[in-house]
């Protein structure tokens, strides 16, 4: 979604973005991102009352020793997520996918030289077919119970690469997986609370709600 939108790359725009390093959460964090000249230059926090008046909602005020409390009209950003742009830029990110240049998936597959070969640069359409005829090899060989998914615990939520939602359901749709379940830490109460109330299989989060 964007605020103020211009065709003016060099005037620039901002676009409201989920900036969430949260675990098991679908999103979280909104942010208003400023870019110009296609570049990201500002992540601040989104003020409600861009769009939206107090007085529409009817929300929750606590009045104690002389002070009122209430919910505040802007997002209040983690430090993590207001340094995401250095991360975005920074020269030790992956800007590419690359390859071992001893493993040919139709041919010698050298294993033993995990971590000791070096690597390769292909395109990401390369790198997209390979990954695709991986999982299907090993469906037609194996069946899906033969993919390991590590998809519990801690994770960045975004909306493409979110590490509890997309991956697994296209494992589910390909016909399921195996889960790996490590250890439930600082979200106890979803892992071992509310599966063993309602279910909700493998962290107890209701969304969708399938039970």
């Amino acid at each position: 979604m964007s605020m103020n939108c211009s065709s003016n790359k060099e005037q620039g725009r901002s676009l409201l973005r989920g900036l969430s390093f949260c675990g098991v959460g679908i999103d979280g964090n909104p942010v208003v991102v400023d870019v110009q000249n296609e570049k990201l230059i500002r992540i601040r926090p989104l003020h409600y009352d861009w769009k939206y008046d107090a007085s529409q909602f009817n929300s929750w005020k606590i009045e104690a020793h002389g002070k009122k409390f209430e919910p505040s009209m802007k997002t209040l950003i983690p430090p993590l997520s207001l340094g995401y742009k250095k991360r975005i830029y920074s020269p030790n990110r992956i800007l590419y996918p690359l390859k071992r240049t001893d493993w040919d998936p139709d041919g010698e597959r050298n294993p033993q030289n995990r971590g000791v070969s070096k690597y390769k640069r292909i395109s990401w359409s390369e790198a997209l077919e390979l990954i695709t005829r991986e999982i299907k090899r090993i469906k037609q060989r194996y069946g899906m119970t033969a993919v390991l998914y590590q998809g519990d615990g801690h994770g960045e939520t975004k909306v493409l690469h979110g590490p509890h939602g997309c991956a697994r359901k296209l494992l589910e749709l390909l016909g399921g997986f195996t889960a790996q379940a490590r250890n439930a830490d600082s979200w106890e109460g979803w892992y071992w609370g509310s599966k063993h109330v309602w279910g909700m299989q493998p962290v107890g989060l209701m969304r969708p709600m399938t039970n």
